[in-house]
């Protein structure tokens, strides 16, 4: 189960990550040079937040609320965010790229953390339960 929600997670957050640029410049700004340049400072603000965004939900989910209920509501979240881009609304959609940070923030750090957990920490197979 585990493995699976991790691969999903990963399947959108990569399929994302390759067509993000082009998707911007095509859909709000018809191809143009300024398009261009807005499009790569929204991209990489994503990823920068995205990866920012884990830090923030490893300290909530130890102090807060626990792994499993930061799992579930980041993927919800994360759910939310990619029917959020589609919408052809550059502020939804901006909207929903938010989204989806704040549930990368929260699934991301914890799904991985769960993992560790199945294993002792002498548990020679610990190693290859991340691959």
């Amino acid at each position: 189960m585990l493995f699976m929600t991790e691969f999903w997670e990963r399947f959108a957050f990569y399929g994302i990550r390759w067509a993000l640029v082009l998707y911007i410049v095509a859909q709000f700004y018809e191809g143009s040079a300024v398009g261009q340049a807005s499009a790569n400072l929204t991209y990489g603000s994503y990823l920068a937040l995205v990866y920012a965004g884990a830090v923030f939900g490893g300290l909530i989910a130890d102090r807060v609320i626990g792994y499993q209920r930061s799992i579930l509501i980041g993927a919800v979240f994360m759910a939310a965010g990619l029917f959020m881009i589609t919408v052809p609304n550059e502020d939804v959609f901006k909207l929903g790229l938010a989204t989806i940070i704040v549930g990368n923030g929260m699934f991301k750090p914890n799904i991985s953390t769960m993992v560790g957990k199945l294993y002792a920490l002498d548990d020679t197979r610990r190693d290859s339960g991340f691959t």
